[in-house]
């Protein structure tokens, strides 16, 4: 009798860790890596931006396009790609829950990296403020394309491509409804 007792209590011990929650990143940050020159860390956050420390394992995410499994250790992951230049970083993941996607301006300047998240907000904003400026002023119009041309370009040269820019949009559109 007490042969089958502990035989029923391993089979259940056993089946509680065969059920084990996932562990899923719904939110994360891009911070420069304190142990490399020119790298940025990708950091599993909560809502409230506490790092989570039991997210472990590997995860995989898309990086300016390209698919790249990080492997996470108490929360945080190393990309290990060098940053030049000033430059966008567009990450995304996607889990259970759905897709996560953060657009980042990474600013290098005196060896530093100072990552500055760009919200899908400001993106749309800011092409839509200069059709309202050139549309309201007429003699400004010319001002106003020259603006978005600049405003283009800055975002072709520093990495944030078309598709990448509406995919951003996108997303952030697609997180207002989801959750």
């Amino acid at each position: 009798m007490k042969r089958s007792f502990l035989t029923c209590c391993l089979i259940f011990l056993a089946i509680s860790f065969a059920f084990a929650d996932t562990i899923n990143i719904n939110h994360f940050v891009i911070k420069e890596n304190p142990f490399a020159k020119d790298e940025i860390a990708i950091v599993a956050t909560d809502t409230a931006g506490i790092i989570q420390e039991n997210v472990n394992g590997i995860f995989a995410f898309t990086v300016n396009g390209f698919s790249q499994e990080m492997t996470f250790d108490k929360g945080t992951a190393f990309y290990r790609h060098k940053i030049e230049k000033s430059s966008f970083v567009y990450a995304r993941h996607e889990n259970d829950g759905g897709t996560h996607s953060m657009l980042y301006y990474i600013y290098k300047h005196d060896s530093k990296l100072t990552p500055v998240k760009i919200s899908w907000i400001l993106l749309i904003s800011i092409p839509i403020g200069l059709i309202l400026i050139g549309y309201l002023f007429k003699r400004f119009i010319i001002i106003a394309i020259i603006i978005f041309l600049v405003f283009l370009y800055f975002n072709h040269h520093s990495g944030l491509s078309v598709p990448t820019f509406f995919q951003s949009v996108i997303d952030g559109l697609k997180g207002i409804f989801v959750h």
